[in-house]
């Protein structure tokens, strides 16, 4: 098979193309005929070698056709998306013809969208579900802000949260992204800026009643200040960078009775977080609606990698970057 591998870390240049033996169908994974990926801010750490773990074939989602699974859940030609379970990280991921992947991260779909619409789906959408509906139980008519708006995971937030009845507040640092926001669901558009908390509180002095946070720790003190009591943050994302909270002082930047998380999607496929949480149909079915705009922002050749990975560090997408096979 054909896969992409990270020679050496470093830049976009370091990706090549090269024959690998074709995986052999084991017990315990689903052997899959990898149709189209989506490109993720996790795989250019993990190329640069500033991820704790990264395989030689990186690549932490697809959708593709089932090749082989011993244990029979899924039929051979079954169409299927994958997501995390090690994926890109401590096993070959889904930069390849095929993959691996553990039976515990796959889930079968019903679809005839197109693949690189298919691939746009799994990993964002399913992290900003479990985000929303788990680490912030968020209910309709709340207020929610989501940090790092037109990201590929901020945009699928947005769409899910304005769906669910919430009044979502985006974030960006591009003002002409301020109509695709709107497009999502989100009923205000505030520009990142040093004095974001005190232009949040003075829209809602009372507080909102969460934050996802995919800015990151550089961000994360100012979001905490915009919570209510019995508020929730979720931190989720690195969009600033994978610095650490310089000088975190919990007692003074802590505001009593928030509730502060971390939700990380290598979790997903865990028994503490199994897939079958993430309604996958059902977000597949709304994206054929029209109901989630979950379509790619660009989609790229295999042999374009490099310029794809470019492209996802420019932060020039607008969305979610794919690769179609």
């Amino acid at each position: 098979m054909r896969a992409i591998v990270i020679k050496e870390f470093g830049g976009p240049e370091v990706l090549a193309i090269e024959q690998r033996p074709d995986p052999q169908p084991e017990p315990g994974r689903v052997l899959i005929e990898v149709k189209a990926f989506g490109v993720n801010r996790a795989e250019t750490h993990m190329r640069e070698g500033r991820w704790p773990q990264a395989a030689e074939i990186s690549g932490i989602e697809c959708a593709g056709v089932v090749r082989a699974d011993p244990q029979g859940r899924f039929a051979p030609g079954s169409k299927v998306v994958a997501f995390m379970g090690g994926m890109g990280r401590t096993l070959a991921g889904s930069y390849a013809e095929l993959t691996s992947v553990p039976a515990s991260n796959v889930l079968g779909v019903e679809t005839g969208l197109p693949w690189e619409t298919l691939a746009a789906i799994p990993e964002s959408y399913a992290t900003a579900w479990a985000c929303l509906h788990g680490n912030l139980a968020l209910q309709p008519d709340q207020t929610l802000v989501v940090r790092g708006a037109t990201s590929a995971l901020g945009r699928a937030a947005v769409n899910i949260a304005a769906h669910a009845g919430a009044h979502v507040i985006a974030s960006t640092r591009d003002p002409k992204r301020a109509a695709t926001l709107e497009a999502l669901g989100a009923k205000e558009v505030v520009l990142e800026s040093a004095d974001l908390t005190r232009q949040v509180r003075e829209r809602h002095p009372q507080g909102v009643d969460a934050v996802l946070e995919l800015v990151g720790n550089s961000t994360v003190v100012g979001s905490l200040a915009m919570v209510r009591r019995d508020g929730r943050l979720c931190l989720a994302g690195f969009l600033g960078g994978m610095g650490p909270i310089v000088d975190f002082m919990p007692v003074a930047q802590l505001p009593s009775g928030v509730h502060f998380s971390f939700f990380g999607s290598f979790v997903f496929g865990t028994p503490e977080f199994p897939v079958s949480e993430i309604p996958m149909q059902a977000i597949v079915e709304r994206v054929e609606a029209g109901v989630y705009q979950a379509g790619p922002a660009r989609v790229f050749r295999f042999d374009e990698i490099a310029q794809a990975h470019r492209l996802m560090e420019s932060a020039g997408a607008n969305g979610k970057i794919v690769v179609r096979l």
